[in-house]
């Protein structure tokens, strides 16, 4: 990303360049998590453009990443989805890793949903469950908001009380039941990896009360409630952390339990999309 023009020109500029490749405004926006990106061959009328097309987007290195952009319609709704996504791990800083978020609201959309690939800490979880997040804990030492303030993002102090909407929870929760499955909550806790954790690491951020670990989201949630926008969270639970399953940890297991679940993610979304778009159109 270049230094030589503003963070919000960058934006703008990016959001100017995909709104020249569109036909409908994207309202809702859904960031698509390791081994999840299947969901995007749902939308219908879409035209995907590649991270690296588009002025000052970061591009992802990561397996499992497409590194694309898909904008088109599900169930009459414009939707915006990013298969894949860019982490700080990668060598990106925290405004490179929420740029694509700060574009996604310059579009038009005001809800977003997020998902991740994420390690269970809490005793019950197994792999291929599927959480709602209902808080997070932010343990990489960042924080995209830091440096020079631009009020046209938004405010520099902002309240972070609800920073994943219960009113979207609730609705997943229904939506999900009415599916034919659960979906339980939890609280997310965000390392910088890429190095998985250790047991010792496990058990501190279970006294911490964190259910899932993941190297991914809360940087982007930060972003996003500073431009207002409600959040939804779902996490997949890949594997068992460390010290709690037996078996080595690895990048691979991520993503077969990532299309495991990959149906079931599909249809969750599929249904959920649709009824949040008639709820919010009461409010």
């Amino acid at each position: 990303m270049s230094n030589d023009i503003s963070l919000f020109e960058q934006a703008t500029a990016a959001a100017a360049y995909i709104r020249a490749r569109i036909s409908s405004a994207p309202t809702i926006g859904i960031v698509l998590g390791s081994g999840l990106g299947a969901f995007a061959d749902k939308i219908a009328d879409s035209i995907a453009i590649r991270f690296a097309e588009i002025p000052h987007f970061p591009k992802s290195t990561v397996p499992g990443h497409s590194g694309q952009l898909v904008v088109g319609m599900l169930d009459g709704i414009a939707v915006a989805v990013m298969q894949g996504r860019v982490h700080a791990y990668e060598g990106y800083t925290s405004q490179e890793v929420t740029f694509p978020i700060r574009v996604l609201k310059l579009l038009g959309v005001e809800r977003l949903i997020v998902t991740n690939a994420a390690g269970g800490i809490r005793p019950g979880l197994q792999q291929g469950d599927l959480v709602l997040l209902s808080d997070h804990i932010n343990f990489t030492g960042r924080n995209p908001i830091v440096g020079e303030h631009d009020e046209r993002f938004g405010p520099r102090f902002f309240d972070m009380t609800e920073a994943y909407s219960k009113r979207l929870r609730i609705l997943a929760e229904t939506t999900a039941e009415r599916e034919g499955f659960y979906l339980g909550e939890g609280v997310y806790l965000c390392v910088l990896g890429p190095s998985f954790e250790t047991p010792a690491e496990i058990r501190a951020f279970h006294a911490l009360g964190a259910d899932l670990v993941g190297m991914s989201t809360v940087q982007e949630v930060i972003a996003a409630r500073q431009m207002g926008m409600e959040v939804l969270g779902i996490s997949c639970v890949t594997n068992l952390a460390a010290g709690i399953q037996r078996e080595l940890l690895s990048h691979e297991e991520v993503m077969e339990t990532g299309r495991r679940v990959a149906a079931r993610f599909t249809q969750l979304l599929t249904a959920l999309i649709p009824a949040i778009q008639k709820e919010s159109s009461r409010a």
